[in-house]
């Protein structure tokens, strides 16, 4: 368990199967979970999925306090841990960083706003939209700050999330008997900004590793418009992992699709551009209509962060392969088993 008189250490690796090790713990990245972890992490948040369904949550977080403190918009991140930690009998302060605060009017430092806010708050729930920002803040932080997304940099809950749905709809049990021989993840649209798209491809190439934790072969195709492909730091990251990875770049959505598992879909994100015209000259790049569905693998799940804007036609939402709302709906129990794992209520 992290001192709460020193700051959290982020450590590669530090989360394991042992609940001690998440703890008093900071979350800035995947590459913190070990495989063992992530097994603990889906059980836990399996737990928390029933215990909705059959009693609604209980108060093993009674009289913890949550800090969601989001400098850039948020309807689902910031509702689902506000949702998790009443469900489990804690409460919330919302701070909006883009709003009317003293602190943004007074040029106060993001560290020390989250320090005063730690004085009346259990753990931290922070978006910021400079990369890098919430591990700045972690490293001065006492309590737990859990990353809810820094700029183009990574959103380690999302990718966690993402991962139980795959596994969820797939029926893969992380670590289990009877893994899937191939995984085939198709990543989709504006894979430079993304940060969704960021956390998952290097969640995923983590888990594969060794081929006993997902499946024994995990193929990563990339399809994004011309400028918006993925960064090589992040293709460099999943060749670590060559011996159970292959990575693939495609421009022709309807080849991508070929016996793909998962098409994840991402927005192109108009507030990372320049300039309208750039916008515009991506925007609609790919659309996922039920055309596309037609020619798509029957048991294709479709997936998106949300929020949409045109890139999944509504057309889709009765397709059972779309998943997408179930996925939002697993963000409250993931992050409900964060929630308990962090402060030791597991």
């Amino acid at each position: 368990m992290a001192s709460s008189s020193s700051p959290s250490v982020v450590k590669q690796d530090s989360l394991t199967s042992d609940p001690s090790t998440w703890e008093g713990s900071s979350l800035l990245s995947v590459t913190q979970i070990t495989k063992s972890g992530l097994s603990l992490l889906h059980t836990t948040s399996q737990n928390m999925r029933n215990l909705v369904r059959t009693k609604g949550g209980d108060s093993r977080l009674q009289h913890k306090v949550l800090a969601t403190v989001f400098y850039e918009a948020s309807t689902r991140t910031s509702c689902s841990f506000q949702a998790a930690v009443s469900r489990l009998g804690g409460s919330f302060i919302h701070v909006d960083g883009q709003g009317n605060t003293s602190a943004k009017k007074k040029g106060e430092t993001l560290s020390d706003t989250v320090r005063c806010l730690e004085c009346y708050t259990d753990a931290t729930v922070l978006r910021h939209p400079v990369q890098g920002s919430v591990g700045d803040v972690i490293a001065t932080s006492l309590k737990p700050v859990l990353n809810a997304g820094d700029g183009v940099g990574e959103h380690p809950t999302q990718a966690l999330l993402d991962l139980f749905t795959i596994c969820d709809e797939l029926d893969i049990t992380p670590g289990g008997e009877n893994l899937p021989d191939t995984l085939v993840v198709v990543l989709l649209g504006d894979l430079k900004h993304g940060r969704t798209v960021h956390s998952l491809a290097k969640l995923l190439a983590r888990s594969v590793e060794g081929g006993q934790t997902l499946c024994k072969k995990l193929v990563l195709r990339y399809c994004a418009p011309p400028t918006l492909e993925m960064p090589s730091y992040i293709q460099d990251y999943a060749n670590q992992f060559s011996g159970s990875v292959q990575q693939e770049s495609y421009t022709d959505l309807q080849e991508a699709i070929k016996g793909a598992n998962v098409l994840y879909v991402t927005r192109v994100q108009k507030e990372r551009f320049a300039t309208e015209e750039d916008y515009a000259n991506v925007k609609g790049s790919y659309v996922v209509d039920a055309n596309l569905m037609t020619l798509a693998p029957s048991k294709m799940i479709v997936m998106h962060p949300l929020p949409r804007v045109d890139e999944i036609s509504t057309e889709v939402d009765s397709d059972s392969r779309a998943a997408y709302f179930r996925q939002m709906e697993n963000g409250m129990f993931v992050r409900m088993a964060l929630l308990a794992l962090v402060l030791g209520k597991p």
